[in-house]
């Protein structure tokens, strides 16, 4: 009785219509630069108009916010996972990186797609910096609107090194997520947990590289399907991220202030 409900709770991954979202992202991918334009717009206006407004308590509902988002983000990391530990187990990691049935498998082809439609609500993050009157960094929104372009037009030509890009993310978002939550119901979480995950994200983006960089090399010689566009495109994104994420870490971890520069001197 318990395996038929543990096996029922994943249905809806193997009723998935994988084709039917292929035929959605190919006809629609360009959207992203719709959604990506209106989120630039309204971050603008939503500054305007805060500007002389007091800022607003918006704990419960941002706790709500990352809450759900990490709950989406352990399960697509688990289920993504178990796709990925899989095909390393029988086939090797050559085929891990060129596998592309990741986008049609029953365990993980709902999840590929939802990844790739997340990264629209997920622009919603900025919603609470904006209104709360938050620092809002270059990063964050540069980041936003990237992943958001890249993840929509990598997933309408389904290329290889998808399965790791996702599952890497999926696990980061996890522990990401977690944390605003947990800041955002007011437990105070050590500073060496915000330096573990900003340390995750830059290492995403060394092993984001390290991918592209296969497939490119395995291209012509193994069935590792994908473009010149893709692989210089996402080859850019990762490395602009690599940098601003190092920079992010110094800045905020390793810099001195002026209060240890005075206690040094």
């Amino acid at each position: 009785m318990k395996m038929n409900v543990s096996l029922h709770a994943f249905d809806f991954e193997r009723r998935f219509d994988e084709r039917v979202a292929l035929e959605w992202f190919q006809h629609n991918w360009g959207t992203a630069f719709v959604l990506s334009g209106v989120y630039a717009v309204l971050i603008y206006l939503g500054r305007v108009f805060m500007k002389h407004r007091q800022k607003l308590d918006l704990r419960r509902p941002l706790m709500l916010w990352s809450l759900s988002l990490a709950i989406f983000s352990v399960m697509g990391a688990m289920r993504t996972g178990w796709y990925m530990f899989s095909v390393l187990n029988t086939h090797g990691f050559r085929q891990s990186v060129c596998d592309t049935a990741f986008y049609s498998a029953p365990v993980s082809k709902f999840w590929a797609c939802a990844f790739a439609l997340s990264k629209a609500p997920e622009l919603g993050d900025t919603l609470f910096i904006v209104l709360r009157k938050q620092r809002l960094i270059f990063l964050h929104w540069y980041h936003h609107i990237t992943v958001l372009l890249y993840s929509w037009y990598s997933y309408k030509d389904h290329v290889a090194g998808g399965g790791w890009f996702m599952t890497i993310n999926y696990t980061v978002h996890a522990f990401m997520y977690s944390y605003y939550s947990a800041r955002a119901a007011g437990v105070r979480v050590p500073k060496p947990f915000a330096m573990l995950i900003t340390a995750m994200q830059i290492a995403q983006m060394l092993a984001g590289l390290s991918v592209l960089g296969l497939v490119y090399r395995w291209k012509h010689h193994t069935h590792c399907v994908s473009t010149m566009n893709n692989i210089v495109c996402g080859s850019a994104m990762y490395l602009s991220y690599l940098l601003l994420f190092s920079a992010f870490f110094y800045k905020s971890y390793l810099k001195p202030t002026d209060e240890t520069r005075a206690k040094r001197e």
